[in-house]
């Protein structure tokens, strides 16, 4: 189930917000009235809280830069055992290797499958919330830290880069994607691979999320490159750029850093799985 959420008004300065909730056809109207938090880390407190329920009765809101909120029942994947997890996600995650970094590694279920299948993997997470939830769940090594301090790891730390979760989003952007891609270079083995899981934004009909694209291309960003934030109650995230891209797309941000795109694992929808591993010429 997915539950979208339109903003119909706001009375400046009282946090007071009326909203339509849509979910399963069925509309309601609802009312808040609190006072918000912002810049802290909703994400975190997202998990801290879906921790007590392994997420079930949990929703993650999400809210675009245009003002459009969308509602998602995700938390009790982020707590999913291995034989809950989608076919996709059971291939890719076969096809670690060696020394396992995790980027953005949330509530730590892949972290925490590969860790029990002898791994040596290292969690990393920006979010604090997410790294206390990772280590009550039993993840080993689990480090405070944002994908853009991924270079201060020695060279040929880790074989296997993974960012499952759709994480591929964690680049934000192209310049930033290409920057981080020659420090993941540098920080991997010669036989490093990335398993980054991706989603195709032009997969869509949805007049909001179209306009969206084409406000983006208009200001010289990316078609999928989505400025969001996360809300827990009356934490609010700070935001952040998050980025869809299609395969084409992904081919032209790792030209030129070394990686290539050797294997797509395809799904329904618009998500999908690349295998990225290093050119013969680096």
């Amino acid at each position: 189930m997915r539950i979208t959420l339109h903003p119909i008004s706001r009375e400046p300065g009282q946090g007071n917000t009326k909203t339509t909730v849509v979910a399963d056809g069925d509309e309601f109207l609802c009312s808040a009235i609190m006072p918000t938090e912002k810049n802290k880390d909703g994400y975190g407190a997202l998990l801290l809280s879906a921790y007590k329920t392994s997420g079930h009765g949990s929703f993650e809101i999400a809210e675009r830069v245009d003002g459009f909120i969308a509602a998602s029942n995700w938390p009790p994947r982020y707590f999913s055992e291995y034989s809950d997890w989608s076919k996709r996600e059971r291939q890719a995650i076969q096809l670690a290797k060696g020394r396992v970094l995790d980027i953005g590694c949330g509530a730590g279920r892949f972290s925490l499958h590969l860790q029990q299948k002898g791994f040596d993997v290292t969690g990393i997470d920006n979010s604090r919330g997410a790294v206390e939830v990772c280590k009550l769940r039993g993840v080993k090594n689990v480090r405070l830290m944002s994908i853009d301090e991924i270079g201060k790891f020695k060279p040929a730390s880790f074989d296997s880069v993974i960012m499952m979760g759709n994480n591929f989003g964690l680049f934000g952007g192209f310049k930033k994607a290409r920057r981080l891609l020659k420090q993941l270079y540098a920080i991997t083995s010669v036989e490093g691979q990335i398993i980054a899981e991706a989603v195709d934004p032009y997969q869509t009909n949805e007049k909001l999320h179209l306009a969206y694209q084409r406000r983006n291309r208009a200001q010289g960003r990316m078609s999928g490159q989505l400025r969001i934030r996360i809300r827990h109650q009356n934490i609010v995230g700070a935001w952040f750029d998050y980025l869809l891209v299609s395969q084409e797309e992904m081919k032209g941000i790792l030209s030129g850093t070394g990686w290539e795109l050797a294997k797509i694992l395809p799904d329904k929808g618009p998500g999908y799985t690349a295998i990225i591993t290093k050119t013969r010429k680096g």
